[in-house]
């Protein structure tokens, strides 16, 4: 059920500890939210006598942020069968997930202030949090107002892309002092490759890696903040490593579906064409190099490229696979994979939440008086992911039939608490 409290709701469990000699640590705190203003009031000792009294076998996080979503609406209501806010909001609490970035490539994007103020307003539907990248395209300028930026180096859903890499730095030249998140995929290799018989082979690796060569050189030229989304390849890695060694600043993400699958495993799931996306799913030794950076903490967040199409659009070929309901679930296999509670913490809520403060009046990302009143509650008890159980409208899941070592319990967004049975 939905569980609404008067006054204060009190949650009492043990909760990931940020620093510490033990990544793993969890100390049971009690966290007191003011159901008003949706804010943390205190954090401090139990009591015993929460709304919410939880025992060891759960694990409390601050609301989990996940920074790469498309939920399909926009104002022109073309890509509304596939997912609304509404829906993706739905999704998102099903998977423990409270607040998230939304993506540009909508048939109407969101490239000046109205479009994405229109935008903006559809977001309200969604029962917790959401934020909106801008688009940057041929001839855009940045909004009057803060918000972060997304560029397509290579066609997308909708016309928001880039044909060359002299026209994107001419629209970079526009953008300094500006965050800017990247699609990385060369435009002029995906086009010179169109005609290969596989996906992979259409969208090879040597695409990703040139395209954030290009990136970080461009950023670094104008003054721009880099992010590189859904990062596949080993060598794509080492490029940014190579620039960090530099003293440029750039941020990357990884998706689960680039961490659990690679070309070996791929066919184990039972429609393995379901798994087409871009970039591709990459070799073995791909993914586990990106396991071993996420493990590091070079790779700092991870997003989920959440993308619902219909199961019809699925079956033709289309790119693109839902992950909101299976967030929470997944991080029991990245703890079991050699992941600490610590690093996840980090990646799938402090980092997401210092992105949301630099462009949302609240603060998020820590238990902390103050901070959004919202956490994710995970129990250590194994579960299955069934098809059934699927809330986003895409309507299945790339891991039906795995079994996880645990589960969302309840995901409570400004103290409104959803319990596991309804969301």
């Amino acid at each position: 059920m939905i569980m609404k409290t008067d006054g204060v709701l009190a949650v009492e469990g043990p909760v990931v500890q940020a620093t510490g000699a033990d990544p793993d640590r969890l100390v049971q705190r009690r966290i007191d939210i003011d159901v008003r203003s949706g804010l943390i009031r205190s954090v401090g000792d139990p009591t015993g006598d929460a709304n919410l009294v939880l025992g060891p076998d759960y694990v409390i996080l601050p609301g989990i942020i996940d920074v790469h979503v498309h939920a399909r609406e926009d104002p022109s209501g073309q890509d509304c069968y596939k997912e609304t806010f509404e829906t993706a909001g739905a999704a998102a609490i099903h998977g423990g997930v409270t607040a998230f970035v939304e993506m540009p490539n909508n048939p109407l994007a969101p490239i000046d202030d109205r479009a994405y103020g229109a935008k903006r307003e559809l977001t309200r539907k969604a029962q917790i949090d959401v934020l909106l990248f801008a688009g940057v395209g041929p001839g855009t300028e940045p909004l009057s107002f803060p918000v972060p930026y997304k560029v397509y180096m290579g066609p997308s859903v909708g016309e928001l892309f880039f044909e060359s890499d002299e026209s994107l730095r001419e629209a970079l030249a526009r953008y300094r002092g500006h965050r800017v998140a990247f699609h990385a995929e060369a435009p002029e290799i995906l086009d010179a490759c169109k005609d290969a018989p596989t996906h992979h082979e259409r969208r090879p690796p040597h695409a990703e890696v040139l395209a954030i060569e290009r990136v970080i050189e461009s950023c670094n030229s104008f003054q721009v903040e880099p992010h590189i989304c859904h990062l596949t390849t080993a060598a794509g890695l080492d490029v940014i490593r190579k620039a960090r060694s530099r003293g440029i600043q750039v941020s990357c993400e990884v998706t689960p579906h680039h961490l659990f699958y690679d070309e070996d495993n791929v066919a184990n799931f039972h429609t393995p064409s379901f798994l087409q996306v871009n970039p591709p799913i990459r070799t073995r030794l791909d993914r586990l190099a990106l396991l071993e950076a996420l493990k590091a903490g070079e790779i700092e967040y991870l997003a989920t490229d959440h993308a619902p199409h219909t199961l019809e659009e699925n079956e033709t070929g289309i790119s693109g696979m839902p992950q909101l309901d299976t967030y929470g679930p997944f991080l029991f296999w990245l703890s079991a994979e050699g992941v600490t509670w610590g690093r996840i913490l980090e990646m799938c809520c402090e980092r997401p939440g210092q992105f949301l403060n630099r462009y949302l009046p609240d603060l998020y990302g820590r238990l902390a008086e103050g901070f959004v009143g919202s956490l994710t509650v995970l129990k250590k008890q194994p579960a299955t992911i069934r098809r059934e159980s699927v809330r986003s409208t895409a309507g299945w899941s790339l891991f039906e039939g795995v079994r996880f070592d645990g589960r969302v319990s309840h995901t409570i967004v400004r103290g409104v608490v959803h319990s596991a049975a309804d969301s």
